[in-house]
């Protein structure tokens, strides 16, 4: 906006004549002289009791870009302005070591943890408006997996830069891959990632623990190529060991190893228990994988169930395993017990096998040397 301010000059007393010649004669030196410059919005300036004209105005031309200039120079110092959205216990988890690298954090949920940010340093926004009007270069959904699409599409993405980075660290990943591809404009750029471990498994430190990424879609420019590199590399410089691997590959993966470790966990849970005396190390264990699996939210176990779609084909073979383990210990009662009740037959080590059964309506044929197979003790 601009604002215009005429600059005079004080007049200087003339005789009537004089008055008269500057009626006729407007260029003359005593006539009434109109100064216009431009200075910088709040420049003000005076000469010889004369005010200048200043323009104020956002757009002015100025002697150098200067928004450019701070854009310039804090991507280039390194930092980014991460918005996490869900600052539940593991969103203030990752905003820790945000914060620790120097990087600007942001923060909202729907619960109040405005005092807990305080403390450690983020910015807490209740109002999703006011966090996407901050303009933050990535937003990281950290969320349920159950709540994570009603959470997306809650959000104002409208008011964020055009180029936004969306990062999720949900524990399956072609939900939230398909979830953004879905949801979000092409023009924002989609990180899919997991880190394989929480605040009780990385409370100490995160070296050599798993962080798995996909590159979804990353626009074309060499700032939004950096602006990943550089939000990787917070977990790289903590240690952790990259694994780049395809959001389909890790589900497939996943549902063989972390959701048994959950579902053994939870069954061992129901078992309730306890430590003893004579602890071993293998008992010890299993103690541990309980306090590690109860200590997360039941959505967390039923989202690996229900999100990921090796989760049931695994499910089943845990249960055939089962079965077939059942079977194994009461095929071995069973030989015990038919050593005990026919004797010589059974002392000796051999039983009679059928190796072929007869059809219906036919009597068992007469056992033969190749129907009596000694058993391996």
């Amino acid at each position: 906006m601009l604002s215009f301010t005429p600059l005079q000059s004080k007049p200087t007393p003339t005789s009537n004549s004089n008055r008269f010649s500057n009626l006729t004669n407007p260029t003359s030196s005593t006539s009434r002289r109109r100064h216009f410059s431009v200075s910088s919005p709040s420049e003000v300036s005076h000469h010889r009791g004369r005010r200048r004209l200043s323009i104020k105005a956002i757009d002015a031309a100025q002697p150098y870009d200067y928004e450019a200039l701070v854009s310039n120079q804090y991507a280039q110092s390194g930092r980014l302005k991460i918005g996490i959205v869900g600052f539940g216990n593991f969103g203030q988890f990752l905003a820790k070591s945000f914060v620790t690298k120097g990087h600007v954090v942001l923060a909202h949920s729907r619960t109040d943890y405005s005092q807990i940010a305080n403390s450690l340093g983020v910015s807490f926004f209740q109002d999703p408006h006011d966090l996407c009007e901050q303009h933050p270069d990535v937003i990281v959904l950290c969320t349920s997996i159950i709540s994570t699409e009603t959470v997306l599409r809650s959000l104002p993405i409208q008011r964020l830069k055009r180029n936004t980075l969306f990062v999720d660290v949900l524990s399956v990943k072609e939900f939230p891959k398909n979830i953004f591809l879905q949801l979000l404009p092409t023009h924002f750029d989609i990180l899919c990632t997991h880190p394989m471990f929480g605040p009780e498994s990385g409370k100490d430190s995160w070296k050599d623990l798993i962080f798995m990424f996909d590159k979804v879609r990353i626009g074309e420019g060499r700032s939004r190529t950096a602006r990943v590199d550089k939000f990787l590399d917070i977990f790289e410089k903590e240690g952790c060991r990259m694994v780049p691997m395809t959001c389909a590959e890790h589900d497939k993966h996943a549902a063989g190893s972390q959701f048994i470790t959950h579902t053994m966990g939870r069954v061992l849970e129901k078992l309730g228990l306890e430590t003893t005396p004579i602890n071993t190390k293998g008992y010890e264990t299993l103690l541990n994988l309980v306090d590690n699996t109860s200590s997360d939210s039941f959505d967390l176990y039923y989202g690996l169930f229900m999100y990921n779609k090796n989760a049931m084909e695994e499910l089943e073979r845990l249960d055939l395993a089962f079965e077939a383990l059942k079977k194994e210990l009461f095929g071995h009662l069973h030989d015990l017990l038919r050593k005990q009740l026919f004797g010589k037959a059974e002392e000796a080590g051999q039983r009679r096998v059928l190796t072929k059964l007869p059809r219906n309506g036919y009597a068992l044929p007469a056992p033969s040397s190749d129907a009596v197979k000694p058993e391996n003790n």
